[in-house]
């Protein structure tokens, strides 16, 4: 289950965006949109960057996050603009992927539950992915120092290749590890998938 703690952590950071109007596309993000097309779900969404911008390109968009101020911020965008796109306030800690789509995308996200939460998702994801769909993820992987956001116990660090491994049979279109620095002389070290699954 995500935390309280890790919900209040993501509400204060999203507040202190939306007062500065902080709406620019993370480099992951950046990375991802070229592949984010038809009916799309997009897990964590945060405030939604990813999936305004996928909207305002024609895709369908279900954006779903724990935070209330992340989910009223893609409410307001979307209504606003009339955009295809419906925003979900959900416990990603139970949440469950009950149709299929085109494209998944789970960036910055799994790594904030316990291991079997966050391989249960990821295989969620490798389950409702539609023939010839694609999946965007990202996680923090063993290496990271930084871990000032997470509640201790409340999070799993994934293997640097288990993301590939947890796609095999898929088409690897982008395989990437990325290392930034992080407060107090830390490291954060992500890995980020983008595969496409198998036509029938």
């Amino acid at each position: 289950m995500t935390t309280p703690d890790t919900v209040d952590f993501f509400e204060r950071q999203f507040q202190r965006q939306v007062r500065e109007a902080d709406f620019a596309l993370n480099p992951f993000e950046q990375l991802a949109l070229p592949y984010v097309a038809g009916r799309v779900l997009d897990l964590g969404c945060g405030l939604g960057n990813l999936s305004l911008e996928a909207a305002r390109r024609g895709s369908s968009v279900t954006a779903v996050d724990a935070s209330p101020t992340a989910v009223e911020r893609v409410r307001t965008t979307a209504r606003q603009e009339r955009l295809p796109l419906q925003a979900l306030q959900a416990d990603l800690g139970c949440f469950r992927i009950e149709q299929d789509y085109d494209t998944i995308v789970a960036i910055g996200l799994l790594m904030f539950f316990r291991r079997e939460r966050a391989l249960e998702i990821l295989r969620q994801i490798v389950h409702r992915v539609r023939p010839g769909g694609r999946a965007i993820v990202n996680v923090l992987v063993q290496g990271t120092t930084y871990l000032g956001m997470f509640k201790p116990d409340e999070y799993y660090l994934f293997g640097v290749n288990e993301l590939e491994q947890a796609f095999a049979g898929w088409t690897l279109l982008v395989a990437r590890h990325d290392a930034f620095p992080a407060p107090e002389g830390t490291c954060k070290e992500f890995a980020t998938v983008i595969v496409q699954k198998a036509r029938i």
